[in-house]
């Protein structure tokens, strides 16, 4: 299966955890592809941290290209007429305020409490944080799409997080192309398993233990 699809595959069934109605902000890289996957008929807004809430699915193509008109990560992008624009500050107003539905950003590291590693590997260089300590603390629920395995097919899903944290005990629900896993007080519930595969196979590539809710599905 191809990077592409999986990355879709998982921006799909995030999209499904979004109230109509509801704020959203998106992280950069695959958190983006969730708009995609969202019906204009459900009044949902994406806020973009840089200063924008109606951010399109779209993306511009040359013709319509206006480099002003971007995504926290700097990426070109289109807007739905109802498009509000405003400063960093009162954008940060709105999401330390308590005022973002749902946070969708991608993670490095989550562990069995809901702590967040999405920002730095030791020793590499980075630009920063970004906006992603406020939007965790801030928004009411806080969803992580990421590939439930790195690239050397290490365990993303811990026991304890390794790396330096972006927060604490923020993580509500856990997205990946393997199983859709909810975090709570007493540990993480397997909520979903990806079709094809069995919770063995789960827990297998899962470094924390994965307590498995009476009515789990496939997705």
């Amino acid at each position: 299966m191809s990077k592409e699809i999986v990355r879709n595959a998982i921006a799909a069934r995030v999209a499904k955890e979004l109230r109509p109605g509801s704020l959203v902000n998106l992280g950069i890289g695959m958190p983006t592809l969730v708009a995609k996957h969202v019906d204009d008929s459900q009044g949902i807004l994406f806020q973009s941290e840089n200063g924008m809430i109606g951010v399109s699915a779209d993306l511009p193509d040359k013709d319509h290209l206006d480099n002003d008109i971007t995504n926290a990560g700097g990426q070109p992008v289109c807007a739905v007429p109802e498009v509000s624009f405003f400063d960093s500050a009162l954008s940060f107003a709105i999401i330390r305020g308590g005022h973002v539905d749902a946070s969708v950003l991608g993670a490095l590291e989550v562990d069995q409490y809901g702590n967040l590693a999405n920002w730095i590997i030791p020793g590499k260089a980075v630009p920063g944080m970004g906006g992603a300590m406020d939007l965790v603390m801030g928004a009411r629920t806080v969803i992580v799409a990421m590939e439930h395995c790195d690239k050397r097919g290490n365990p993303k899903v811990l026991s304890k997080c390794t790396l330096p944290l972006t927060a604490s005990y923020v993580v509500n629900l856990i997205v990946t192309e393997k199983a859709v896993i909810r975090v709570t007080q007493d540990g993480l519930i397997l909520e979903e398993v990806a079709k094809g595969l069995s919770v063995e196979e789960v827990q297998a590539c899962t470094d924390a233990p994965l307590a498995v809710t009476d009515n789990l599905k496939h997705f």
